[in-house]
């Protein structure tokens, strides 16, 4: 007898990622708890094309307590989920200094706390079933930085700072967790950038290109290949990663993606390497006296 259809819980499931990959499990006969904090047109042409497979809700991850109650009346309707796929999220653009406190707190929120809510409330209910998995979404910014994007880089290396650990302590219980990388995608994510109000310090430096190639003034197929991702084929990969085994810990897309976070991580690490004798050295003496 086959195994069953997986079940997915996604955030985030009104645009974007969030959507796509909704739209393409629906299409593949799944069932899927979609939820957004606010429904759009989009999902709820959804919800009139496959009835009852599509389960929606409103939900705002940064309110813990209503992602708790969400989650609880996902998994009890439909009697369980086998992925969870977070994907809410939404990118600020400017200097540190640029931020105001709203966009600073509301890009941590979304971004950060939002994911680890989510995995706090799905996680009782995972361990209860024998297992499950998360499929988070990260990105090319949680490993290289980019001028203008310092909190949202923040939020992103955060990130993939918690998912490491929890990845950890949950596998023990069945629960794998996958980190999803991807770089520049055709997406509406720089169209809907949050922009901090400019200060005129930064418009002759970097942050000022950075803008101005927003605004229309990069090279069309230096843009083409800057922002290369195809969201539909990204949606197929996430999908496919779900029946893989073992989950892979992270998958970057991007060409411009993989290459930028292999170049970062191996300038760290000839970085790090320079510095091996620096760091034994400021063991206490007691150590450095056993190592001798």
């Amino acid at each position: 007898m086959p195994a069953p259809t997986p079940i997915w819980f996604v955030t985030g499931a009104g645009s974007g990622f969030g959507l796509e990959v909704t739209s393409q499990l629906l299409a593949g006969g799944h069932r899927v708890a979609a939820t957004s904090r606010n429904l759009s047109p989009a999902l709820t042409d959804l919800a009139q094309q496959h009835g009852d497979r599509l389960w929606t809700a409103k939900l705002d991850v940064t309110e813990p307590r209503t992602v708790h109650v969400t989650v609880e009346q996902a998994f009890t309707e439909l009697g369980r989920v086998d992925v969870v796929f977070s994907s809410a999220g939404f990118g600020v653009l400017g200097a540190a200094e640029e931020l105001s406190e709203e966009l600073l707190t509301r890009q941590l929120a979304v971004n950060l706390l939002g994911p680890i809510h989510l995995t706090r409330a799905v996680t009782p209910w995972l361990r209860a079933q024998g297992g499950g998995r998360i499929i988070q979404m990260s990105s090319s910014g949680g490993h290289v930085p980019d001028p203008g994007m310092s909190v949202y880089n923040a939020s992103k290396f955060g990130v993939e700072g918690f998912f490491e650990s929890a990845a950890v302590e949950l596998a023990g219980l069945g629960i794998s967790v996958t980190l999803i990388a991807p770089g520049g995608t055709r997406t509406a994510f720089n169209a809907n950038l949050a922009q901090a109000e400019p200060l005129p310090a930064y418009a002759d430096g970097v942050l000022g290109q950075v803008r101005g190639a927003l605004a229309g003034g990069m090279d069309e197929t230096a843009l083409r290949h800057a922002v290369a991702g195809d969201p539909a084929k990204i949606a197929g990969a996430i999908i496919a990663s779900a029946s893989t085994t073992p989950a892979p810990r992270r998958l970057v897309f991007g060409a411009a993606a993989h290459e930028a976070i292999t170049t970062t991580w191996r300038q760290r690490l000839e970085a790090l390497t320079a510095q091996r004798e620096l760091a034994l050295s400021t063991d206490a003496d007691d150590v450095l006296a056993d190592r001798a």
